[in-house]
């Protein structure tokens, strides 16, 4: 019972939502009473809005059925009902049609009606065809018959048949027998209603089902059905409907009263099939042979193909030619039986759409007839039967009488046959007198026929047009007829029987049933019995027509004028005694003010509770002036006077007669300092009874009659605010704009300030046309004007808080369309001059003079004429035709000259600029595609003046746009498809004409311009938001296969975009130039993609291609894909935009109701549209594909791509927050893990910017993001719990951590017990950090909510809720069990056992020893085991739950015994081995290898690095790899330097082990930039720091240029760097390089060589496209700079020139098409002119050699690589290309010719000198040179002639060389004598190779080195550094791979011979042997 009380007291919507179902049964039940109860528009069903879903879909089967019963009431009695349909219905099918219980389908399916009964048929019906493919048969059972009760109720007019029928087929294939018998009742029931109709769409069904349907159709009455049940606004009908059916008696023929159903056309139900494509391919030529077999061919596939019973639209043109040419020409009366078959079939496929090519067929037909052969003739028949159905006859009539005329009788004879079949099918309308008359003459004529047949043809025509036109219509042409004929004329005139079994003869006037359905509708609804003099306009009750809501009326419904005679004084105080107290009356006129104080305060209470019908508001404010009247000097009394006057005027009848007795008083009152306000209020409730408009203009003359300058000022006020709150409607602009003009040449300021204020107001409502007004005011005031103006430029009206506008919706559209008027109206007002008499012919004849300077006379002439006149009226006479003229004038001055008047013309003559739009407007826009910017310019600039008064209607009637459109300029095409994509969306709806447009716009979409296929693209949307996908779908079937493709592809994409349509032009000024007005949000879809307006100029030159088809595999089957280029290309822009104010308007729709509230417990399709339109005009067009895309791989992509550009765009990025974050809460309902965790990555990083921009949440951002959040604090995966916990952590950052409490309180009530615990945990963490006053709303409300968990049956809910009261208790001490109130025992005893144990833990850590300085405190890894007790440590700052985290896995990793800064792979501490063996003191060293020296013999194995293995608690640290890394990454960049060392030393741990190594795949950027970023910090801030020890800065730089260099040697994380960080890591080194402060100390030059050796790993194993493109950009950007250094461009040239060197070898793997794009933006900033000028030539040349390289590797085919290059002609590269490829073609040819005998001469010298032992090592020094200068000539078979011995030492020097001279990577030698191409691997098990590395390392590091000195320095050794190859890791792999040299230098000797010429050998195993001792006297010592 004490859980019943507790639900018991809660409101009723509350407890309809309770956990418990019992006391949602209660609720329901409670809910009916109430819906039976309230009215229909009582506000109490506003909030069972958003709950009446769960009524449906409860749980329990037993309240569940109260919940619909309560639904059905719901439905049936609230206003807003029909709100709910889908989200009811949706649950109704889902949840209702399943049960069991057949009470609830009853209730489920009466719902389903009642939806219907108030108008939502159609979203019923959806919801409910959509049921039928519910798994559940029940479901579908259940629907189906709920259709056909509706369709049986409601009858066929409201619901409808198509869907149906199309359904149908399918539910008779169903397997289960309940769902195939409800299907045969529904099959039954439809054919009630359209009979044979539907027996078409259902014979394909089963032949058994479908005899068993015949006979059930066979028993259904033939009486026509009629509905029984009526919708809302069909209840007059249902009324009439029953009378008429009671008059109709009782024998049941209720046929005319009887609603007769439609017949649906079986047409209607076909789906259209296009043909076109299908014909044979070579079907025009057979169609034309000379074999009459082939042309027969052709025709009877055609015939096939035309069976169809509906075809697709399209250009039939060629086709019914050719079928024409076959039965006017063709002498084979078979084929033209067939042509004529195929013209039948076309004209019943195609219906109307054939009626254009009636007229060109029906003639030859006609002519054909005089075939005898029936066969033909009756084909003929058929065809020219079919041909009428789809024109008129009115269009046949003149091809009909030219072969009346015939000489072949036969020909006479078929025409007035297919005349008389034509008649009979016609109407008395579609059969006037005026065609009448002509065919009646010519029949006539044939009556008197000698050919029998063709008379009585004649008289066969003659009676049945009698029959249609009625004999009276007939007569007239059969005066002079014999009486024989016209009686038989007249016998078949009563014979004949018309199409539908029409009466004829003009007597089909409607039946009687008829006209009253006709009639019904007019007549208003519910009007009230005894209506008084007026009429109250209310609320329209749905679907009902009513005259106030009339769309076609422009002025809004108001309430109606009440019109009152005046009264005598007598009768007004006979009135006014009778409803006042007498005392009341007599007191008025008492001498004694506080009697006349209380008489008025009487009298204000009787006023307020009279009745409305009873109060005599004329008498009563007479009474009011009785004596003193409103001279009361008693201001006490003389408000309540006027609030008397108020409450009279709101409550009563008031009219402008009682309003005319008090209005003088009124502002005579309004500038009292202490009455003024009353008065004011009294104005306003007298303007809601009697309108503004009125008011207004009586209250500003009575002000400015009067001299009180205080009255008019504040009289001028109250009418400004009154503007504000009644809008606009009805104000007599003119007479006030006079009032206002007095008000501005008063001597008074406050009375001209006060004028401007309201000029301000007016302003808004009527733009800047208000200040043509004021052109002849003094310059000051108008100056003041402007400011006021310019002050409200921007800001839109107010929309109406009082008046009648406000009542109705119908209203407040017509209120749009009155305000969307008012600038038409104003122009109207403005007084006009006819200047007709000053364009005279001499002026006219000068402007077309051939001489240009008399032209431009007289067009100045017409200039002053336009500027003295200043407003004209429209007649022009001749000059309009002499203008046109001059638009196309050669000299270019005064085209200009011509459009810059017609400017002027459109301001001074207004909207009726109109009637000159076809002569003077079309022709501008032939303008648009002059060739010279400028006039292009001005003719933009003077369409938008023209449209601006025109508006674009007249523009788009009528075919010359289209015409424009489809001149092959591509100037005209862009111009004026920019112009359309600006205006078209700001039209609420467009001509017909428009779709003669669509045409010539798709072939703008292929236009070679891309800049017409840019603006083609963009005005695409808007062209379907007025057309619809569907028509122009349809129009690209005129178009060629493969152009259809593509266009369609287009389409498609242009739906996803299309812009909602708008509600009509955006209320701003209407005289503004349209450059300036953004357009109406219709464009938002588009504004990423739309031009500026000004210009139309596309911003960015990457953004969406045109004409880029997706990469979904939408092109067709065979047509060639766009390659990946035009992908990335598209992808090139930024991703998000900044839309001005966006997100505060969307914030503001959200708060209006515009939008729905992002609210939801699962994400319905309405949200997810709903913020697709959000996010179309903040993002990418290609960005938003793959956020909404419904594959999650392109959701990853997406998330890539926002994680790449969050830092360059991060203020856009904040600009659209709100629908960033919105977009992820859907993710997080996604069950796919990848895209959770990557949306979480995002996530991190994004609050993680935030924080460093210090940005602050919006409640909005907050509101719609952290709920959802929440819910993924209990997922089940814990890599995921702990990533939202980090971003928990970081939220706290950006949004107020108590503001973030009562979210986490929410999550707590989960019935997630893992999210119950996570969110306590986070309560007590906040708590901990923050204190108190986190808990929000209070602490003890919080504390006690909290406490309830601790008897949670979950122990890790238990557990956390203690440990958050044991924070609490830490923080506030004993006043926590205060704060939790009463609690259990075991609770208590719980709770008083954990905070005994956390204060035992407290003291242990206050006991324990303090860490060293400059140690970190090791933080607890549970957040809440040891947490501040003391204010004192709180007022710190606060340490988020990240930093916790982050910081426990810094103090576990500090705990390791690992290096702080561990070796990199690059450093080999030479000197330290020296000291080593001289010093023989202890020292540790690191244990090595052990190897036995005597296997050195033994085959080589080479040993992998024996690398630190990882500890063991690294992995329970790292439980989630992806989030881990990201921590660690986050520290790398971190400003202290032991931090950022530590995290390194954490990622090399992770990167030396190739068993982990992989957890860095897709880190690999991140890590880098952390890296780069660190670089960057030690060269500016931490080199800069003089307190730091430079060693530690050293340590800093090698650890991490060591991490990269292990990150490089693997293969797959190099490949991962994408181009930007490449760019990044190598601006950063080169900067290292390029320190002075590094290359003063020994340390910096041993850093020097790492990074040179970093570098060259860099670019051996990155993804060589990235790199090269990396050091393009850096030479770009390098030479740009004006502030960098000079050393920088030649490393970086340097650099390239290396890469250059690598080209031979990675030429496969590059993408040339990117290099060669990222080569012509730098030829495109850096032309040749350019390059030169510079002070040295290196860039040229170094671009060039590049260039060269290329094309020599690549020949000719470089060319084809140009695509993603827009723009070709804006740098030199292509002409560039063009001249090396076929100077390379030149030169091969010219090799070819000339012998080789120089080279031959050559090699023959070089090899003599190799012969001789003196010159040896000279030949074979001249053979390398050689070589290196011709790589091209073979030098194998050269080779061939010289011993084995010779070949081998020529081999081995050849090596020797290429080491010694740095150019290994270039020309490696093989030791077979096979060639001299490189062979992979050969090199690193050269004993040279690793002996040559030897000796630079100890030359490096200062050791004796006999062999080579010293040598490099400065910038000739980073150059030289730049190759070497990278130093072995540690010492066990040094000694390691010297052991493997010795074995390999030991084993080649043994196998070579011994040559008296290689003496170098020996001494070179002798110096590595001593190296190995030397190392292993190291090892000894450490041992």
């Amino acid at each position: 019972m004490g859980d019943d009380s507790d639900w018991m007291k809660l409101p009723v919507d509350q407890k309809c939502e309770h956990k418990v179902w019992k006391a949602r049964l209660n609720g329901y039940e409670e809910a009916l009473k109430l819906f039976q109860r309230i009215d229909d528009t009582s506000p109490e069903w506003v909030k069972y809005q958003g709950i009446i879903k769960k009524f449906v879909t409860d749980s329990n089967s037993v309240a569940q059925l109260k919940g619909l019963e309560a639904v059905l009431a719901y439905v049936e009695n609230a206003h807003v009902a029909s709100r709910t349909v889908g989200e009811v219905l949706s649950g109704v099918v889902c949840k209702v049609f399943n049960q069991p219980k057949a009470r609830a389908k009853e209730l489920a399916s009466d719902i389903c009606l009642m939806y219907i009964e108030i108008e939502r048929a159609d979203i019923v019906q959806e919801e409910l065809i959509k049921g039928l493919e519910n798994k559940n048969p029940k479901v579908v059972v259940a629907c189906v018959e709920t259709i056909r009760r509706a369709l049986c109720e409601f009858g066929s007019k409201t619901v409808t048949l198509k869907p149906i029928i199309k359904v149908l087929p399918k539910l008779f294939e169903s397997r289960e027998k309940a769902v195939r018998h409800e299907a045969k009742l529904l099959a039954v029931e439809v054919y009630r209603w359209i009979r044979d109709s539907l027996r078409p769409p259902l014979q394909n069904i089963n032949s058994v089902q479908l005899k068993e349907l015949e006979e059930e159709w066979v028993k259904v009455p033939s009486s026509a059905p009629r509905q029984s049940r009526f919708l809302r606004s069909q209840q007059d009908l249902r009324t009439k409907f029953e009378e008429q059916h009671a008059v109709a008696g009782s024998d049941g023929d209720c046929e005319d009263v009887a609603d007769s159903a439609p017949q649906l056309d079986p047409y209607e139900l076909q789906d259209p099939v296009e043909i076109l494509s299908k014909l044979p391919k070579d079907f025009y030529v057979k169609i034309e042979a000379k074999k009459w077999q082939e042309r027969k061919e052709a025709l009877e596939a055609l015939v096939m193909l035309a069976k169809h019973p509906k075809l697709d639209n399209g250009d039939y043109g060629d086709v019914v030619r050719a079928l024409k040419r076959v039965i006017g020409k063709d002498t084979n009366v078979i084929l033209v039986s067939l042509a004529a078959k195929c013209l039948a079939g076309l004209a019943f496929g195609l219906r109307k759409n054939f009626g254009t090519y009636a007229g060109n067929v029906v003639p030859t037909i006609l002519d054909k007839f005089k075939e005898k052969k029936p066969a033909v003739v009756q084909s003929l028949q058929e065809a020219i039967d079919a041909v009428f159905l789809t024109t008129t006859l009115q269009n046949l009539s003149e091809d009909m009488l030219a072969v009346m005329d015939n000489k072949n009788p036969s020909i006479k004879q078929q025409a007035s046959l297919f005349l008389t079949r034509s008649i009979r099918l016609s109407s008395p309308s579609t059969l006037p007198k005026s065609l009448l008359k002509p065919l009646c003459a010519a029949l006539l004529k044939q009556v008197n026929d000698p050919a029998p047949e063709v008379r009585d043809a004649a008289i066969m025509a003659l009676g049945t047009a009698m029959k249609v036109a009625g004999e009276k219509a007939v007569n007239p042409f059969l005066a002079d007829l014999d009486k024989l004929k016209v009686d038989k004329i007249k016998a078949i005139a009563s014979d004949v029987e018309l199409a539908g079994g029409k009466k004829g003869g003009g007597a089909e006037k409607g039946k009687p049933g008829t006209k009253a359905l006709s009639e019904a509708p007019a007549k208003p609804a519910g009007a009230p019995k005894n209506a008084p003099l007026y009429k109250d306009v209310g609320v329209a009750k749905k679907g009902k027509p009513g005259a106030e809501g009339g769309a076609k009326s422009k002025k809004p419904a108001e309430t109606k004028e009440i019109v009152e005679t005046e009264l005598s004084v007598e009768v007004c105080d006979e009135l006014a005694a009778a409803v006042l107290p007498a005392s009341c009356v007599k007191m008025l006129e008492s001498s004694n003010w506080k009697e006349r104080l209380a008489s008025m305060e009487e009298f204000y209470q009787v006023a307020e509770q009279m009745d409305i019908g009873a109060m005599p508001c004329q008498a009563l404010v007479r009474m009011l002036a009785k004596k003193p009247g409103w001279k009361e000097t008693n201001f006490q009394v003389l408000q309540l006077k006027l609030q008397v006057v108020a409450v009279v005027a709101q409550r009563g009848r008031f009219s402008k007669t009682s309003a005319s007795v008090v209005l003088d008083a009124l502002v005579e009152k309004v500038g009292d300092v202490k009455c003024g306000g009353k008065a004011k209020d009294a104005l306003t409730a007298i303007g809601e009874a009697c309108s503004l408009s009125w008011i207004a203009e009586q209250v500003v003359s009575l002000a400015f009659a009067q001299k009180n300058p205080k009255n008019q000022v504040e009289t001028l006020n109250w009418l400004a605010n009154a503007m504000k709150e009644f809008g606009f409607t009805g104000i007599n602009v003119k007479a006030f704009i006079n009032h206002v003009k007095t008000a501005l040449g008063a001597s008074n300021p406050a009375i001209r300030a006060a004028a401007i204020s309201l000029l301000g107001v007016m302003y808004l409502y009527m733009g800047a046309s208000l200040r043509m007004f004021f052109e002849d005011e003094k310059a000051a005031l108008l100056a003041q004007i402007d400011a006021e103006f310019e002050k409200m430029q921007g800001q839109t009206p107010p929309a109406p808080t009082r008046g009648a506008i406000k009542r109705t919706a119908g209203q407040q559209e017509g209120e749009e369309a009155k305000e969307d008027g008012v600038a038409g109206d104003i122009m109207d007002l403005l007084p006009r001059t006819d200047i007709s008499d000053k364009i005279t012919e001499d002026m006219v004849s000068k402007v077309g003079d051939k001489n240009w300077t008399i032209r431009k006379e007289g067009l100045n002439e017409v200039a002053a004429v336009l500027s003295e006149a200043k407003f004209i009226k429209p007649s022009l006479g001749d000059l309009p035709i002499t203008l046109k003229g001059r638009l196309s004038d050669s000299n270019k001055i005064l085209v200009q000259q011509t459009l810059s008047i017609m400017q002027q013309m459109a301001t001074a003559m207004g909207p009726a600029l109109k009637q000159h739009v076809k002569t003077l407007g079309i022709p501008v826009i032939t303008v648009l595609g002059d060739i010279k910017n400028t006039v292009r310019a001005a003719a933009m600039a003077t369409l938008n003046s023209w449209v601006e008064q025109t508006g674009m209607k007249e523009w788009l009637e009528g075919a010359e746009l289209s015409e424009e459109l489809k001149r092959e300029n591509p100037f005209l095409r862009q111009e004026v498809l920019g112009w359309l994509a600006v205006h078209l969306p700001t039209m609420r709806s467009v001509p017909s004409d428009l779709m003669l447009c669509v045409p010539p716009l798709f072939g703008c979409l292929e236009d070679r311009n891309v800049d017409v296929r840019k603006r083609a693209q963009d005005v695409l949307p808007v062209f379907m938001m007025h057309l619809g996908f569907d028509k122009m779908n349809k129009a690209t079937g005129k178009l060629k296969p493969a152009s259809k493709d593509q266009v369609v592809v287009m389409l498609d994409k242009a739906r996803d975009v299309m812009p909602a349509k708008s509600a009509g032009p955006a209320k701003a000024a209407p005289t503004k130039p349209v450059s300036s007005v953004h357009p109406a949000k219709a464009l938002a879809a588009l504004s990423k993609t739309q031009a500026p307006i000004e210009e139309y100029a596309v911003a960015d030159p990457k953004k969406a291609k045109p004409g880029a088809l997706p990469a979904k595999g939408k092109a067709a089957a065979g047509k060639k894909p766009l390659g990946k280029g035009k992908e990335e290309e598209d992808k090139s822009g930024p991703i998000f935009s900044m839309v001005p104010n966006g997100k505060d308007l969307r914030v503001k729709d959200e708060k209006s109701l515009k939008t729905l509230k992002w609210n939801f417990g699962s994400p319905r399709d309405e949200y997810v549209e709903q913020l697709k339109v959000q996010m179309a005009p903040c993002v990418a067009k290609w960005l938003q594909e793959e956020l909404f895309h419904h594959d999650f791989q392109h959701h990853i992509k997406a998330i890539n791509s926002m994680i790449e550009c969050l830092e360059e765009e991060h203020e856009a990025t904040v600009a659209c927050l709100d629908l960033v974050l919105k977009w992820y809460t859907l993710r997080f309902f996604d069950t796919n893990t990848s895209v959770l965790m990557k949306a979480l990555e995002y996530l991190k990083l994004l609050f993680l910017s935030l924080s460093k921009h210090n940005y602050h949440l919006s409640e909005q951002e907050a509101n719609s993001f952290i709920p959802y959040l929440v819910l993924k604090v209990g997922e089940s995966k814990d890599v995921v719990r702990k990533d939202v916990r980090a971003i928990m952590g970081m939220l706290c950052k950006v949004y107020p951590a108590s503001r973030m409490f009562p979210f986490l309180m929410e999550g707590t009530k989960s019935k997630n017990s893992k999210q119950r615990a996570e969110c306590l945990e986070e309560l007590g963490c906040l708590i901990g950090f923050y204190g108190m006053s986190v808990c929000q709303p209070t602490a003890a409300k919080s504390l006690k909510e909290i406490a309830v968990h601790i008897g949670d049956r979950d122990t890790s809910v238990r557990n956390t809720a203690l440990n958050t009261v044991v924070t609490v208790y830490n923080v506030c001490g004993e006043q926590v069990y205060k704060l939790i109130g009463h609690l259990s025992e075991k609770d208590m005893s719980m709770l008083e056992e954990r905070i005994k144990r956390s204060a035992k833990k407290t003291t242990l850590t206050s006991t324990a020893p303090t860490p060293k300085q400059g140690e970190e405190k090791a933080l607890p890894t549970h957040p809440n085991a040891s947490l501040p007790q003391k204010p004192s440590n709180r007022a710190q700052p606060p340490i988020k739950l990240s930093q916790i985290r982050l910081n426990a896995l810094v103090q576990s990793q500090q705990a390791e015994p690992s290096h702080v800064c561990p070796v990199g792979e690059f450093h080999l501490d030479l000197d330290l081995l020296e000291q080593l063996e001289s010093d023989q003191t202890s020292v540790v060293l690191p244990d090595l290898v052990k190897h036995k020296l005597g296997d050195l013999l033994d085959p080589v194995i080479i040993p992998e690095p024996k690398l630190r293995p990882v500890p063991t608690h690294f992995d329970e640290l790292h439980a989630g790899p992806s989030s881990t890394i990201n921590l660690v990454i986050s520290q790398v960049a971190s400003g202290d330097i032991n931090t950022s060392m530590k995290a390194l030393a954490q990622i090399d741990e992770v990167l030396r082990q190739e068993s982990i190594a992989e957890v860095m795949v897709g880190h690999t950027d991140q890590f880098l930039i952390a890296t780069s970023l660190q670089l960057r910090l030690a060269h500016s801030t931490h080199m800069a720091d003089t307190r730091l020890p430079r060693e530690d800065i050293f340590k800093l730089y090698s650890c991490a240029i060591g991490n990269m260099l292990t990150l490089f040697g693997v293969a797959r994380l190099a490949r991962e760097a994408s181009m930007g960080v490449l760019k990044d890591v190598v601006q950063g080194l080169v900067t290292v390089l390029l320190d002075p402060r590094i290359e003063e100390s020994q340390e910096g030059q041993q850093l020097i060589r790492s990074v040179n050796m970093l570098l060259r790993r860099l670019f051996e194993a990155s993804d060589q496209t990235n790199i090269l493109s990396a050091l393009l950009v850096l030479l770009q950007d390098s030479l740009l700079s004006s502030a960098g250094s000079p050393k920088f461009s030649e490393l970086i040239m340097k650099c390239l020139w290396r890469m250059i060197k690598f080209l031979p070898d990675t030429i496969s793997s590059l993408t040339l098409d990117k290099i060669l794009l990222d080569v012509h933006n730098f030829m495109k900033l850096f032309p040749k002119d350019r390059l030169r000028k510079l002070k040295t030539d290196m860039p040229h040349r170094t671009l060039q050699t590049l260039l060269h390289t290329l094309c020599r590797l690549a020949g000719p085919t470089i060319l084809d690589h140009l695509s993603l290059i827009e723009d070709k002609s804006e740098s030199e590269l292509e002409a560039h290309l063009k001249r090396v490829v076929k100077s390379a073609k030149t030169d091969t040819e010219t090799a070819h010719m000339v012998p080789k005998s120089k080279d031959a001469e050559v090699l023959g010298e070089i090899f003599k000198k190799i012969s001789s032992k003196e010159n040896s090592k000279e030949g074979v020094s001249k053979l390398w040179e050689f070589k290196l200068r011709h790589p091209e000539v073979d030098l194998a078979s050269h080779l061939k002639k010289l011993p084995q011995t010779c070949q081998t030492f020529v081999e081995h020097s050849l090596n020797t060389l290429c080491i010694e001279r740095g150019d290994k990577a270039r020309t490696p030698y093989p030791t077979s004598g096979v060639g001299l191409e490189p062979t992979p691997g050969r090199d690193e098990l050269r004993p040279s190779v690793y002996q040559e590395r030897l000796k630079i390392l100890r030359q490096l590091h200062g050791l004796e080195n006999n062999n080579k000195p010293q040598q490099r320095e400065g910038e000739d050794e980073r150059a030289a550094l730049l190759s070497k190859p990278p130093v072995a890791p540690s010492m066990d792999v040094l000694q390691s791979k010297m052991s493997q040299i010795l074995q390999n230098r030991q084993s080649q000797d043994q196998r070579r011979p011994q040559s008296p010429t290689r003496p170098a050998d020996s001494g070179s195993t002798g110096n590595l042997a001593d190296l190995m001792k030397r190392l292993q006297k190291i090892k000894g010592n450490q041992q």
